[in-house]
């Protein structure tokens, strides 16, 4: 009669880290659904990067290249475009398919929302454009909205805030 061990074989430890390791990789890409979101923006949201989105303050001054989740958001302007964060996005009148013109001290107050090169983007369900990107003269890469680049304001402070709306040609980015 043989005995069974109890010992686990080599084979099935590596095995077993393998899948360990999988798992923590898999559970720090995941991105939670921004606070105070409602059900109907986190079904909508559409994941575009797996780094965690930066706090306002380090967006202005620095920006990410691997944006957060796209989603669509309810304000008290109805539904506009966010990042998982609850960063609200605005478009300018300015603008155009090909070009920003918010450079500089504009750019200052209100931050692009930058893209690495060739990164392709996914609309949210009820989402009515595709989602492009233009290059900036200093080279960088801005994500657009049915062909309006996209920014954020550096007034808003919380999740849903939406007190751009309205200034220098700036509007929220609507679905």
């Amino acid at each position: 009669m043989s005995r069974l061990s109890s010992r686990p074989s080599a084979g099935a430890l590596s095995g077993l880290v393998l899948v360990a390791l999988l798992a923590a990789a898999c559970a720090a890409s995941s991105t939670p659904a921004p606070a105070g979101s409602s059900p109907a923006a986190s079904a909508a949201e559409a994941t575009v990067g797996t780094q965690p989105s930066s706090p306002p303050s380090a967006q202005a001054s620095k920006p990410s290249l691997v944006p957060p989740p796209i989603g669509i958001f309810v304000t008290s302007l109805g539904q506009v475009l966010e990042v998982g964060n609850g960063r609200v996005l605005y478009v300018h009148a300015g603008d155009s398919a090909t070009a920003s013109t918010c450079l500089d001290a504009c750019a200052s107050a209100w931050p692009p929302l930058f893209i690495a090169a060739g990164t392709t983007i996914v609309a949210p369900p009820g989402a009515r454009g595709p989602f492009g990107s233009i290059t900036r003269p200093d080279g960088q890469v801005q994500l657009t909205y049915r062909g309006k680049p996209l920014y954020f304001w550096q007034n808003d402070k919380n999740s849903g805030d939406t007190t751009g709306q309205g200034i220098n040609g700036f509007t929220v980015a609507t679905p």
